[in-house]
């Protein structure tokens, strides 16, 4: 036991032997006063309060459940070359928009840049057959073909998110004619590198989708089709359950006397509940292709018939990683330089975990700014 360690222990009970039975009461009742003032506070709560995503946008394209949106530019001339954002499937576009003074789009608009973003929608039971390649070589080209016209540019900056920018990868690999500079975030390129270099406390999904057999992935996918939402947010749930227990009590009463860290607490939670359901094909390549068999860094990865090869993604490459990131450990993000056909490849941490990097105070002063300044040195 080291020295902060002692003096943590030793503070402890220092505490516990000056409880008594007067300041055990008044303790219990200052808990009661505020419970009953924050419960107050929720009924007088509206939509507009708990609004997220609240940054102006209209929508320009769409097929199916799939829409391409663009933001309002807040310059009078935006940079030439747009922006697409491309975030995961498993959970919903609103993170990169949760609130206004923690919004990656806000960020990047006063930076003068023209952004979109794809909002996959809510996949239905028709969804269920749709592949990787579906959503890479189909909606996603549509949506870059869209821009490309639109903006009378033959080349657009790509920015991807978790699972959202492995299909970016894949889309740049197999497009790159139409990609300037490719960046994505807090995304899995090396789907092993978490056996090569474990990080306790991380990398659960990645554990529990190798144990599987493809049995188990078949048996899951064909029975129920499309995983429903409830279910993946059931799994990310699992990966730290204390912590999902006790921010329902410990951490929500903490904050009820805290209009700001209230709010904050219930936009995030309003978005961690929005799970859509993840279309089973997607499910089970993504299960055997990457989880299993990491087959995008072997160049072994098809889609649609053709191979997917990291080395022929030869623009610039930012890659960002989070330091803290439970959900896809550091070491399948970091260091995979080796893997891209680019001169031009830049690698830079965020501190935070996987959802911080977007809404984490520290993180918010490195991502915005390095995005902003990266894509300017590169798009002129």
């Amino acid at each position: 036991m080291n020295a902060a360690e002692k003096t943590m222990l030793a503070s402890r009970a220092a505490a516990a032997v000056a409880i008594t039975p007067t300041s055990l009461a008044k303790e219990l009742d200052d808990a009661r006063n505020k419970i009953t003032r924050g419960l107050a506070r929720l009924a007088e709560l509206s939509e507009d309060d708990l609004a997220i995503a609240t940054a102006p946008r209209e929508e320009v394209w769409r097929e199916d459940m799939v829409r391409l949106y663009r933001c309002t530019p807040v310059v009078d001339k935006p940079h030439a070359v747009p922006v697409l954002i491309t975030y995961a499937l498993v959970g919903r576009f609103q993170m990169i928009d949760l609130e206004a003074d923690r919004s990656l789009v806000r960020k990047l608009l006063a930076q003068g840049f023209d952004v979109y973003f794809v909002d996959w929608g809510t996949p239905g039971r028709a969804q269920r057959w749709l592949t990787i390649d579906d959503y890479v070589s189909g909606y996603l080209d549509r949506c870059v073909d869209f821009i490309r016209a639109r903006s009378r540019t033959n080349k657009i900056n790509m920015l991807g998110i978790c699972q959202g920018g492995v299909f970016t990868a894949c889309y740049a690999a197999l497009f790159p004619q139409k990609v300037r500079n490719l960046a994505f975030t807090v995304t899995p390129i090396d789907f092993h590198g978490d056996k090569r270099d474990p990080q306790t406390g991380s990398g659960y999904m990645n554990q529990w989708a190798r144990a599987l057999s493809s049995e188990d992935i078949d048996a899951l996918v064909d029975v129920y089709g499309s995983a429903p939402g409830s279910l993946v947010g059931f799994a990310f749930l699992m990966m730290n359950p204390l912590s999902n227990v006790t921010k329902y009590t410990i951490d929500l009463v903490d904050v009820l006397d805290d209009d700001t860290k209230l709010l904050n607490f219930l936009r995030m939670e309003r978005w961690i509940a929005d799970r859509p359901d993840h279309p089973g094909e997607v499910m089970r390549q993504w299960f055997k292709d990457l989880y299993q068999d990491n087959k995008l860094i072997k160049d072994e990865l098809v889609l649609g018939g053709r191979k997917v090869s990291l080395r022929a993604i030869t623009m610039p490459v930012l890659n960002i990683y989070a330091t803290g990131d439970t959900i896809i450990p550091v070491s399948c993000s970091k260091d995979v330089q080796q893997y891209f056909g680019t001169d031009d490849y830049t690698e830079v941490a965020v501190p935070g975990g996987h959802i911080g990097t977007f809404v984490g105070g520290k993180a918010q002063k490195i991502l915005a700014p390095t995005l902003a300044e990266w894509f300017k040195a590169r798009s002129g």
